[in-house]
């Protein structure tokens, strides 16, 4: 057996390294990958593909660990079944199937657990993907906290488009489909630890729609696709310019943030650059085809705030960069450290 190149030194694992910023890429750069897919190159995305008699398919999973389990907007089973095809749908694919399974505590009221279970149904349902199949554990009280939700999910990608930071170059645009940080600052707040109060919403809701537009109108001419979840718009972006080795220039003035949103993050000292969304994503597109991408997102319900926030540019490699609207540049880094635990 072929010894796996190990380079992760972290004596424990803690939460940053599930908040999706750069203790999360240590962790899956420097353990997991090496032992689970070796030294072979590999692009990490939100799905992975497979080939099967001609097709090509998308397969992904996730888990969902939110606290609390309801806050405005949504729930852990909404949660979890439009994360699962959002994931899909960032890879090109027209999602399929779900299959969810579900670690109970024992002591979880069943009352709560129907809940969540018709929040799954309904949001499949709701998405046009149905639930196949999963599995049910127990664990003793005090082994959990009393719901965990993991799905995974199976799509067919389409084959007009071929998304991959490879295929990102220099002059082609940043597209954001709508208000970023709705999602993370709702759940801080509906944790009622701190003395706020806000009339805001999670974004949560299935992607899919908003992409199938998205490559009817301007295929040939898109790029890269990444929903902004865990370490927000800001890590997504950092990931892209690290592998595509290009610059990101953003325009700090066209990224679309609510007032009680950027009002919570002056407060409590976040950037909404790092905040989870749950129902946007960024789109990179050629500049000959951005208007028409613009115009088919602009054209959907819940799409009418769809922006073009930036550019790629060849220089500095790696970097992501906002200008101000006094023309000054501010370097935007990855998330480091998890000031939002359990978001997702």
């Amino acid at each position: 057996m072929k010894t796996a190149k190990v380079h992760f030194t972290d004596s424990c694992i803690e939460l940053a390294h599930g908040a999706g910023g750069k203790a999360s890429r240590r962790l899956i750069e420097g353990l997991l990958v090496p032992y689970m897919m070796g030294d072979k190159p590999a692009e990490l995305n939100d799905a992975a593909y497979i080939d099967a008699d001609g097709r090509r398919l998308a397969f992904t999973a996730d888990s969902f660990v939110v606290n609390p389990r309801v806050f405005p907007g949504g729930s852990i089973g909404e949660l979890a079944v439009n994360g699962t095809i959002n994931d899909l749908a960032m890879g090109g694919a027209r999602p399929l199937a779900l299959v969810t399974t579900l670690i109970l505590e024992a002591g979880l009221a069943t009352a709560e657990l129907e809940r969540e279970v018709a929040a799954i149904a309904k949001a499949a349902q709701r998405a046009g993907v149905p639930v196949v199949g999963g599995d049910t554990k127990v664990v003793e009280h005090g082994k959990a906290d009393g719901l965990f939700i993991t799905t995974a999910g199976i799509g067919i990608t389409d084959p007009r488009v071929s998304l991959s930071a490879k295929n990102v170059q220099p002059g082609d645009q940043v597209i954001l489909s709508g208000p970023i940080g709705d999602h993370g600052i709702t759940v801080l707040l509906a944790r009622g630890e701190l003395d706020l109060e806000a009339d805001l919403t999670s974004d949560t809701r299935p992607l899919w729609p908003f992409v199938s537009a998205l490559i009817e109108a301007a295929a040939p001419g898109l790029r890269w696709l990444r929903d902004p979840t865990r370490g927000g718009v800001a890590t997504a972006l950092n990931e892209l310019a690290r592998d595509a080795q290009v610059a990101v220039m953003l325009d700090e003035e066209e990224i679309p943030v609510r007032p009680v949103v950027r009002g919570a993050c002056e407060i409590l000292g976040l950037d909404p650059l790092h905040i989870a969304n749950e129902g946007q994503f960024l789109a990179v597109v050629s500049p000959e085809y951005a208007d028409i991408a613009l115009k088919a997102l602009r054209s959907m319900p819940g799409g009418e705030d769809a922006r073009r926030i930036g550019e790629i540019q060849a220089e500095p490699k790696k970097v992501v960069l906002a200008r101000s609207r006094y023309g000054g540049t501010r370097m935007i880094d990855m998330l480091i450290g998890d000031p939002l635990p359990r978001i997702c």
